[in-house]
C-alpha cells in the first residue's frame, strides 16, 4: 500500500467513525416528486433542485432528442474554434431577454459561469466584496482571481458591506459578489441596498442567481424580478440545472461588452468544451414553458408555504425564507445525517447537509419543494416527518 493511499483510507475511516460519511443513492428512473431508488424502491423526493418539476417534462425531453439527433452528443471543440452550434446562440438570446440583459454566454455548469467571470472582471486594482456565506463556486473564483485586496463580509451585514466600500481606494475596480438565494439559508440577498450602496461607490454588482431563477419572480425570472431589479444588475450568473430544465449547463448575462470580453479571455470559455447542444435545446424549451405556463411558479411557491405550514405543525422549526428551499437546523452533522436516513427508510428523500459544507454545529436538513409535487405527496412526507421527529 502506497503511503498516500495509507492517508487518505485513515482519513476516510476517520469519517465513518463520526458518522460524517456521504452514502450515494443511485436512482433508477427519471428525477421527479417519486423516484425508484436503488435498494429503496419509490420514494418521494424532497431533496431535487427540480423546483418546477421540468427534469423529465416531455416537452423538454423531446427537445433535448431533436437536439441530440440533429447536432449530434457533443460539441467535440470549444466555442471559438468549432464548438458554437445554433442553439448555444438561440439559448443565449432566450436568457438575455430572461435575465433583463443586453446579451448572454453559456457554459458547461454555472460554476464554471463563476470561475469565468468573477477572475476575467479582475484587474490588478480588484478589490472584492463577497458574502460570508457565499456558494463554493463563488469562493473558489473569488480565490482564482487574486484581486488586490478580497474583503468577506458578514452574512446580509450591509454595514460591514458600506465600510468596506467606503475603505476601497476611489480609483480600484469593486465587484460586489453574492447569491440571490443563499442555498443552505434559503434566505434572499438583500439586493435593493446592495445595488444602492454599488451606486453610491460605483462597484459592479454580481449576482448568482443560480436557486432564484425559476422560483422568484412573478414570471420566474428570479431574484431580481421579486425586487423589481430587472436590467439594474451589472452580471447575473446561473444554472440550467436546477429550475431550467434540470440537465446541465450554466451562464452569465450581462452587457454585450461584459459577454464579448468573455468570450474572448475567460478561461472555462477557451479551453473547455461548450456546452452539448442536447442540453442547450432541452433548457431552451424548459424556459419557454416556464413563460408560457406561469402556473408552474404559482403551485411551486403553494407547495411552499403548505410544506413550511405542515412542518411547523409538527413540531419542527424551519428556518424562515421566501424561496423553495426549508431548511431545519439539527446540530450535529451526525444528527442531521442520522435523520436524513431515518426519512428514508420511511420513503422520504431529504439530504442531511453537516461541516464542511456548513459551518460546524449548524448541520441541517434541507427540504426543497417542486411544482410537480402533489398533495398526496406531500401528506405521505409530513407522516414520514412525524414519525421520526427527534425528541
Amino acid at each position: 500500500m502506497s503511503a498516500l493511499t495509507e492517508q487518505v483510507g485513515a482519513e476516510l475511516t476517520a469519517l465513518r467513525d463520526a458518522r460524517t460519511y456521504k452514502r450515494f443513492n443511485t436512482l433508477e428512473s427519471p428525477q421527479g416528486p417519486v423516484v425508484r431508488m436503488a435498494g429503496r424502491g419509490e420514494v418521494i423526493v424532497l431533496s431535487s433542485n427540480n423546483y418546477l418539476g421540468l427534469a423529465d417534462h416531455p416537452e423538454v425531453v423531446r427537445a433535448g432528442i431533436e437536439g441530440l439527433e440533429r447536432y449530434g452528443a457533443g460539441t467535440a471543440s470549444v466555442r471559438f474554434i468549432c464548438g458554437t452550434f445554433e442553439p448555444h446562440l438561440e439559448l443565449e438570446r432566450k436568457v438575455a431577454d430572461l435575465s433583463g440583459t443586453e446579451a448572454a454566454l453559456t457554459y458547461v455548469s454555472c460554476w464554471n459561469a463563476n470561475e469565468a467571470v468573477i477572475p476575467t472582471l479582475t484587474d490588478s486594482t480588484t478589490v472584492i466584496f463577497t458574502d460570508e456565506l457565499n456558494h463554493a463556486s463563488v469562493i473558489d473564483a473569488v480565490r482564482l482571481s487574486r484581486p488586490a485586496e478580497k474583503v468577506i463580509y458578514p452574512h446580509s451585514d450591509l454595514s460591514r458591506l458600506r465600510e468596506g466600500l467606503a475603505g476601497a481606494p476611489s480609483a480600484a475596480r469593486k465587484l460586489v459578489v453574492t447569491d440571490g438565494v443563499f442555498s443552505m439559508e434559503g434566505d434572499l440577498a438583500r439586493l435593493p441596498e446592495i445595488v444602492e450602496l454599488a451606486r453610491e461607490f460605483n462597484a459592479v454588482v454580481i449576482v448568482d442567481d443560480s436557486h432564484g431563477v425559476g422560483v422568484l419572480g412573478e414570471t420566474g425570472r428570479g431574484v431580481v424580478e421579486h425586487f423589481g431589479l430587472l436590467g439594474e444588475v451589472d452580471v447575473l450568473t446561473g444554472t440550467l440545472g436546477k429550475a431550467l430544465g434540470g440537465a446541465a449547463g450554466g451562464y452569465v448575462a450581462s452587457s454585450a461588452e461584459v459577454c464579448d470580453l468573455l468570450q474572448q479571455r475567460s478561461r472555462p470559455q477557451l479551453f473547455s468544451n461548450a456546452l452539448p447542444p442536447t442540453v442547450a435545446c432541452s433548457a431552451l424549451r424548459a424556459i419557454e414553458l416556464m413563460l408560457e405556463q406561469p402556473a408552474l411558479v404559482a403551485r411551486l411557491r403553494e407547495n411552499t408555504k403548505t410544506f413550511r405550514a405542515m412542518l411547523l405543525e409538527a413540531g419542527y422549526r424551519p428556518l424562515e425564507g421566501e424561496s423553495a428551499i426549508i431548511p431545519i437546523i439539527i446540530g450535529e452533522t451526525a444528527d442531521a445525517i442520522a435523520l436524513s436516513e431515518r426519512l428514508l427508510e420511511e420513503g422520504v428523500f431529504v439530504t442531511g447537509f453537516g461541516f464542511p459544507v456548513v459551518p460546524e454545529g449548524t448541520a441541517r436538513i434541507r427540504v426543497q419543494m417542486s411544482a410537480a409535487l402533489e398533495p398526496e405527496h406531500l401528506e405521505r412526507a409530513i407522516e414520514a416527518f412525524r414519525r421520526v421527529r427527534p425528541s
